[in-house]
């Protein structure tokens, strides 16, 4: 069996014309959602798409042997940053409707991961209130955390700041864990916003474990995209200080976070296990997206994580049991 935890949700057009709508107005015209059939939504996973290889979102994840995939909004889509907060709100919203619908129209083969509304000009306590109903009513199984609502316009406090708090209270009590990862990125002329995910997953790492926050959340699910960003690939950098500063040892903080497979390269998926421990791994894959072209050198698509792992000789069967399934049923109560 295996379990993606990394997907984002293949949506019908409408949704982004919509998106693109409510940008024009400002929300002055309301927030009505778009009327999507329930054929559209199946029609969109069974069609070909350029911007991934010409490829179905379902060809791409049957052709990688996958049972479920947990999805979540589109984060470039998410438009944090824009204002007023209320779109924000709206299109967060419709957008996990889909995702919602989406699951429900294949038959578990997709399981939610939320989005939030996470406007600057909104408090992090009024993004919890979507938590709540995608978990509680919904059944969604965990929410994606945007270090960077400004989206590269403005410094967002560390996720160590107790700003912070009222979302890891939430996660806690609905036991449900959080998916790290940036949404996009404004100037993109400095910073890409595929690179922005990187530093701020990076960022994320160092603010939590320099924090108290798992201290004063012990039960809090932290899983970090793309790898960790670069923490697990720079960890040197790091384990002076924590001798320096004594009490825990800076790679046993660091295994107290779960990191995805999201990297495109045998290699680094390799040094990641061995860094955080085959225990703290789950497989993720982003397909179809970033990594869903062709690599000349062996026509493999770059996102073809499972033949990655199985390339591995130093995993064991159980190694890549742990990775491609139990770790993940486990810690997302599958």
């Amino acid at each position: 069996m295996i379990i993606d935890v990394h997907g984002h949700v293949t949506a019908p057009n409408e949704l982004y014309a919509w998106k693109a709508n409510l940008l024009s107005h400002r929300g002055a015209h309301g927030g009505k959602a778009p009327a999507i059939s329930d054929d559209r939504i199946r029609e969109v996973h069974h069609e070909p798409h350029p911007s991934f290889g010409d490829v179905s979102h379902l060809d791409h994840i049957d052709g990688a042997g996958v049972d479920v995939q947990l999805i979540s909004p589109r984060p470039y889509q998410m438009m944090h940053s824009e204002q007023p907060a209320k779109i924000v709100r709206w299109f967060t919203e419709e957008t996990n409707n889909i995702i919602h619908r989406t699951g429900e129209l294949f038959d578990g083969r997709f399981r939610g991961v939320a989005g939030l509304p996470q406007s600057p000009d909104l408090k992090p306590e009024e993004w919890v209130g979507e938590l709540r109903r995608t978990v509680t009513e919904l059944g969604f199984v965990g929410a994606l955390l945007n270090p960077d609502p400004h989206e590269g316009t403005a410094v967002p406090p560390a996720l160590g700041d107790r700003y912070w708090y009222p979302v890891y209270e939430a996660l806690c009590e609905l036991d449900v864990p959080a998916l790290i990862h940036a949404a996009g990125c404004r100037p993109p002329a400095r910073e890409p916003y595929s690179l922005h995910f990187i530093q701020e997953e990076t960022v994320a790492i160092w603010s939590l474990l320099s924090s108290d926050v798992l201290k004063d959340f012990p039960d809090l699910k932290i899983v970090v995209s793309h790898g960790g960003g670069a923490v697990p690939y720079q960890v040197g950098r790091f384990l002076p200080s924590g001798v320096r500063a004594g009490g825990t040892p800076y790679l046993d903080k660091l295994r107290r976070l779960w990191f995805d497979t999201c990297l495109y390269t045998q290699e680094a998926i390799e040094l990641l296990v061995k860094v955080v421990g085959v225990e703290r791994c789950l497989f993720g894959t982003e397909k179809p997206g970033t990594g869903s072209q062709r690599n000349p050198e062996n026509g493999r698509w770059f996102d073809d994580i499972h033949l990655l792992v199985r390339d591995i000789d130093s995993f064991t069967e159980a190694d890549r049991e742990a990775i491609f399934h139990k770790n993940a049923a486990a810690l997302f109560r599958l």
